[in-house]
């Protein structure tokens, strides 16, 4: 009865306190009391404190109050290993390798939100797992030039397409208690001089094409971060930039998140206090030099704030809104306790990562149906290239991993081909970078490599000349100057003297295979002399087994291109017009970048320009075949708020079950200002059996037919005539429907 009574009385005690607790920490009040709450209990200590970094990755909580560290982490495609507090060196952990996804222009290249959501649940988990609470992604600034070192962390040049990827991403992903952070807002379109990039951009090309993908993580996905560029527009950082995150962001799309910095971005105090920053991090210990003591401290929203406080030469009135923004994170994240505890490594995650893998490999070429591979009665194949070999989830910059398993290439093919009692060889062919570690992470195996180029090539060469199929994993790397961030490409051919050892295999072998790995277009001068092409991106952890079930048929390859491949860079708009990389100013401390092309990128500027590129956007095919029926629409005639639906039949005409992408595109035919010949505004990827049929709708609103007016600052559907064009690439649009908008 005792131990009764005291038990009775301690939850009596227990009762009363909690219903005396702040409404701060009392989860079923609304959001916005708990946030006014901790507010008005704060120092002014404590609020300067929570809107800029501490450490390396993490921000301060208010510990008087209950609020733990905010921790982010650089990971679009999987969680990054831990550093040291003050360095970028590796905390030697044992417990932070992860499961590498597919590099973001894969999974755009699913043309399949499904993948998306998935992915960004899956990423989600491990997050948890680690302790972390923001992801720093995913990216969505669009590929405006192949030579950007860090397309691929992002969702190709579609305005349409990215934003339709973007949402489900960060809903998989906050469903977990996990912060996106969507980055790089906006106009980071350049990876050498990032910080001195002024980009001169009229405002309807502003609106049409960069900016629709992060509006749609903002009012579609209600994204709760927003990281800032590192260039300038109209001459101020995009980390503390007045128009894009006063008025456009936080006034015109109303969003309630927080703005961080990229690692080092902001430049001035009193800009970062007035143009929206709300949380700054630093690369170097104090975000702009090194080696300084109480680093932290000396942050613009650091000590330099608080004495503009405390000199009353500002209010607290910008500091207040900062540290809303900031609670509000909280709340949705260390705050929350419904949040789980993840997964790390699990199978299903490396499941998610193939699955997404196979989605999005894209068959750009298959001449006499080379791919899959027919092995009865084959004896060898050979294996050739350093892409076979090496790891593709280290380096590259900020993406980097420290992965539990990466399956290259050749053992994945090495080990499907010995259980059909088949020889793998394999032949160097090239040598690339045989770096053996980046920040920490080690490659596996030794890539070392001394023999002469000549040499290299004479072996594959002779190699291909007895084998029954050649198999070349090729392309770029994560090396500085190709996919990664920091540097920009040189040059839009091939590295390492691959164009030569593809010239001579093909002399020797015509069952020959190419398989770029990249996040990037690459100059392919030798692509009518190869049958075969796959482009296999960088795929993470299951590469090696993802590129062998496609190139053996286990899995029918679905993915379309997410950029369009020129056959040359003057093909490229930005590059035909000379507006690429921009011109230095007087003083050598700016260079003005005119994006002379306006809206004529990518299939846009195919259309323009009136070029070929080598592979269209959009394009992709399948080991097995479709046919599209006519479109039809459910109207003729509508008013400009009224939703017109499509609909069009699909049938596999071929042998193997497969996917579809059936692409809508919109053409204006009388239009008051210039347009696009046509733009992507719908798109849905059908599975379907062998001789199965299915009818395929999709629906668009008047957001699809509409122009930004930059006289007006509007959007506008003009009424007139319109047509519909539906096919499975930009280049390839088989049949088309008109209709009028009143």
């Amino acid at each position: 009865m005792r131990k009764l009574f005291f038990l009775g009385l301690m939850a009596a005690g227990w009762f009363v306190a909690h219903a005396q607790q702040p409404i701060y920490l009392d989860e079923t009040c609304p959001m916005e009391q708990r946030i006014d709450d901790a507010l008005r209990r704060m120092t002014l200590d404590e609020k300067i404190a929570v809107i800029h970094a501490q450490s390396k990755f993490s921000s301060a909580g208010v510990k008087r109050l209950g609020f733990p560290d905010f921790w982010t982490d650089d990971g679009p495609h999987g969680v990054r290993p831990d550093v040291l507090w003050d360095e970028w060196e590796q905390a030697g952990q044992t417990n932070d390798s992860c499961v590498a996804f597919p590099a973001l222009t894969c999974l755009a290249a699913t043309f399949n939100p499904q993948m998306s959501r998935l992915y960004g649940e899956s990423l989600g988990e491990e997050a948890l797992y680690r302790g972390k609470d923001m992801i720093l992604g995913p990216g969505v600034n669009i590929y405006r030039t192949p030579l950007n070192g860090r397309n691929f962390e992002y969702m190709g040049e579609d305005p349409y397409l990215a934003s339709r990827m973007v949402v489900p991403y960060i809903q998989g992903l906050q469903s977990k208690g996990i912060a996106a952070c969507v980055k790089h807002y906006a106009l980071n379109n350049d990876e050498n001089n990032r910080h001195q990039v002024n980009v001169v951009i009229d405002d309807r090309t502003l609106h049409e094409i960069y900016l629709p993908a992060f509006k749609a993580a903002v009012t579609e996905a209600g994204t709760w971060g927003i990281m800032g560029a590192y260039n300038l527009y109209r001459d101020q950082h995009n980390c503390h930039n007045d128009i894009m995150l006063n008025q456009i962001l936080k006034r015109d799309w109303r969003y309630d998140g927080v703005v961080v910095s990229d690692w080092g971005g902001a430049h001035d105090t009193d800009e970062a206090i007035r143009n929206g920053l709300d949380m700054e991090f630093g690369t170097w210990t104090d975000g702009l030099t090194m080696g300084k003591t109480n680093a932290y401290d000396l942050y613009h929203l650091a000590a330099a704030y608080k004495q503009r406080i405390q000199e009353g030469k500002v209010t607290e009135k910008e500091l207040n809104d900062k540290v809303r923004r900031v609670l509000r994170l909280f709340f949705r994240t260390t705050m929350n306790r419904g949040r789980g505890y993840g997964f790390l490594c699990s199978e299903a995650h490396y499941a998610a990562a193939r699955q997404i893998a196979e989605d999005g490999i894209v068959l750009l070429q298959n001449k006499g149906s080379l791919l899959p591979l027919q092995l009865t009665g084959k004896r060898r194949v050979l294996v050739v290239g350093e892409n076979a070999i090496k790891m593709m989830t280290v380096g590259g910059g900020s993406s980097s991993l420290k992965v539990q398993r990466e399956v290259l290439p050749l053992d994945a093919l090495a080990s499907r081909l010995a259980a059909l009692g088949i020889t793998c060889d394999y032949a160097r062919g090239y040598v690339g970078d045989t770096v053996q570690s980046y920040n920490g992470v080690t490659v596996g195996r030794s890539i070392a490599e001394n023999r002469p180029a000549s040499v290299l090539i004479a072996e594959a060469v002779e190699k291909a000349r007895e084998a029954d199929y050649v198999i070349v994993f090729g392309g770029l790397n994560k090396s500085d100057f190709q996919d990664c961030e920091g540097h920009d490409r040189k040059e839009y051919g091939l590295p390492y003297g691959q164009d030569e050892l593809m010239r001579q295999l093909a002399a020797v072998n015509p069952r020959l295979v190419f398989v770029n790995i990249s996040g990037n277009a690459v100059a392919m001068p030798w692509a009518d002399k190869v049958p075969a092409i796959l482009q296999g991106w960088f795929i993470g952890s299951v590469s090696g087994e993802a590129l062998a079930s496609v190139l053996l048929g286990d899995a029918n390859p679905s993915g379309k291109l997410p950029f369009t491949w020129p056959a040359t860079l003057n093909d490229v708009p930005a590059h035909r017009l000379n507006a690429y990389p921009g011109v230095w100013r007087a003083d050598h401390q700016i260079i003005d970048e005119e994006y002379k092309e306006g809206l004529y990128l990518g299939y846009r500027g195919v259309d323009q320009f009136k070029t070929r590129p080598l592979f269209a956007f959009g394009h992709g095919l399948s080991y097995t075949t479709f046919r599209l029926g006519k479109v039809t629409a459910d109207k003729s005639v509508i008013n400009p708020s009224e939703p017109i639906t499509f609909t069009v039949n699909v049938t596999n005409t071929g042998q193997r079950a497969g996917a579809e992408v059936v692409q809508l595109y919109i053409s204006d035919l009388k239009s008051s200002l210039p347009r696009p010949k046509k733009e992507l505004k719908g798109f849905s990827k059908v599975y379907l059996q062998p001789g199965e049929s299915r009818d395929v709708s999709i629906t668009i609103g008047s957001d699809a037919l509409s122009y930004y007016d930059d006289t007006k600052g509007q959007w506008v559907c003009e009424p007139g005539v319109f047509e519909a064009l539906v096919g499975n690439s930009s280049g390839n649009l088989t049949t088309k429907v008109r209709f009028t908008v009143r």
